[in-house]
């Protein structure tokens, strides 16, 4: 986002500092609204890993159709959220904020109702609209409402709050899913009525109505062309995992390749693009986004497939799973501060490639783990879980500095918002392609000891499956998530290898901060 310019006054602020919008006595709403605003993104996405088995059991969904529920959300996301913080600009913070926030809660209920797969992944990929303009909105009305030197405060709130939500929102929705079976899942996108409803009153009711700050079009040809564009990848991808979708593997991607080269003639050709691609000729703003993309497509794959590894592999309940995002939230908020100043001091080089490696050590642990068949939770997966949260911790706010200090202070708001597109985009293409290398694995294993009649990947084993082939499903499971967290791990390295030769070893006398990408 931009930052925020004067705002004409309105009858409910009266006169107010240039740099704010909002009467200090209604800044708290806007605070409130933000959080319980964020809280719908973050509950969806952090409890939508460990419902993915029983909604597929609900659903009868397949591999592929599980991938889409998670990359329908992700596509619409990636591809908008630079136009969805644009139009806060162009039509007004509040207005935009709740617009986003109207249409996600909308879609929730739709998901919640949702009588097939098909239905689901449709209004996943509307409630991605709505988050695109949800999610940058959120961040961007506290920084327009508070004054420059109340704001930091504000944000701090914001953040603690994310990750308390971040944290505790599997762990009760394990025990939820534990407690009431298969079905309870349409409750995470149910619970979303009343926190957007709540959201909406504070905002309308509470807040006044800032003026729009920027009068710039919207680039929809390019969100258009990246949503194509990224959608044909990604579905070229996930056939690979697809009974009979083979097929549609190789036209799909090279349809998505071609429209992608499309997407940056059209940028740079547009007057008001969407992307400033420019700014990737800048060696350590275009290699920190590199790197930003290997991490998150690891992490992304890792725990959208380690939750189905548990749950449906090893047999382990939701409530003991929801463990599993704890230590890399509770490691971020307590440590990206510290590690924050420190990068400061030291500079972004070290604590990324640094991190980058724990995290890849973090990831060929639960490889090994995985292929020696080793399935402890709490003394084996939780404690490399713990590892992994330490090294994206080590990662998150020295990644952000970097990516904001690589440009002219002008170019912040582009940069950060390219920053966190790049983090999501990461996240969909690791889900589609990591998803075939899953099913992959698992069904060449399958077909080399036992053949077929075993549930797919991901897949709980049924009731009257034989001890010989549940046998060999599970030991099928392990070398499918195996050959995941390996591909990941080498990724985390080459991350590690690129922001050392191309981020800045030299401490800076102040940094900016970005917006977290786990957001």
């Amino acid at each position: 986002m931009k930052s925020p310019s004067e705002a004409a006054a309105t009858p409910l602020t009266g006169s107010l500092p240039a740099d704010a919008f909002c009467p200090q006595s209604r800044r708290r709403f806007v605070l409130i609204a933000a959080i319980l605003a964020s809280a719908l993104g973050f509950i969806d996405g952090s409890i939508l890993a460990i419902a993915t088995p029983a909604i597929r059991v609900d659903l009868g969904a397949s591999l592929a159709e599980a991938q889409w529920i998670s990359n329908a959300y992700a596509l619409t996301l990636s591809a908008l959220i630079l136009v969805g913080g644009a139009a806060g600009d162009r039509f007004g913070l509040r207005h935009a904020f709740v617009a986003g926030i109207a249409l996600f809660i909308v879609a929730s209920l739709a998901c919640a109702m949702a009588p097939n797969p098909g239905v689901l992944i449709a209004f996943r990929a509307i409630q991605g609209i709505g988050a695109a303009i949800m999610v940058p909105g959120s961040l961007a009305i506290i920084a327009k409402a508070y004054p420059k030197k109340e704001r930091g405060r504000a944000i701090g709130i914001w953040a603690a709050a994310s990750a308390l939500t971040t944290a505790l929102g599997p762990v009760l929705g394990g025990f939820v899913l534990s407690a009431f079976g298969d079905g309870i899942w349409r409750a995470i996108f149910a619970i979303n009525l009343p926190l957007g409803l709540l959201s909406i009153y504070l905002l309308l009711a509470k807040v006044p109505a800032d003026a729009p700050a920027d009068k710039r079009s919207l680039d929809l040809g390019g969100a258009a062309l990246a949503t194509l564009a990224f959608g044909a990848l990604a579905y070229g991808l996930t056939a690979m995992s697809a009974e009979g979708g083979g097929h549609m593997t190789g036209p799909a991607i090279v349809i998505g390749a071609v429209l992608l080269v499309v997407f940056i003639f059209f940028e740079l050709r547009h007057r008001e693009p969407m992307i400033d691609l420019s700014l990737f000729r800048i060696r350590a703003f275009a290699g920190a986004n590199v790197a930003t993309f290997f991490l998150y497509f690891a992490l992304s794959a890792n725990l959208f497939y380690l939750p189905m590894l548990l749950i449906a592999g090893w047999g382990l309940s939701t409530a003991e799973v929801g463990f599993i995002f704890l230590p890399l939230s509770a490691s971020i908020a307590l440590l990206s501060g510290p590690v924050g100043e420190w990068s400061d001091r030291i500079g972004p080089r070290f604590p990324i490639a640094g991190g980058s490696l724990v995290v890849a050590f973090a990831f060929a642990g639960l490889a090994l783990l995985a292929h020696a068949g080793i399935h402890n939770f709490w003394t084996g997966t939780f404690p490399l879980m713990a590892v992994m949260g330490l090294g994206m911790a080590l990662v998150v706010s020295p990644l952000s500095t970097a990516i904001m200090t690589a440009v002219e202070d002008k170019d912040t708001g582009a940069a950060s918002g390219i920053n966190n597109a790049v983090s999501r985009i990461g996240g969909l293409i690791a889900v589609a392609a990591m998803g075939s290398l899953a099913a992959g694995v698992y069904s060449t294993m399958l077909d080399t000891n036992v053949g077929s009649g075993i549930p797919g990947f991901g897949e709980p084993a049924s009731a009257g499956l034989a001890p010989e082939l549940d046998a060999a499903r599970l030991a099928a499971s392990d070398a499918a998530f195996a050959a995941v967290s390996i591909a990941t791990a080498l990724l985390c390295l080459l991350a590690a290898i690129i922001a050392w030769t191309t981020i800045s070893g030299q401490a800076r006398p102040w940094s900016r901060r970005a917006e977290n990408p786990l957001a």
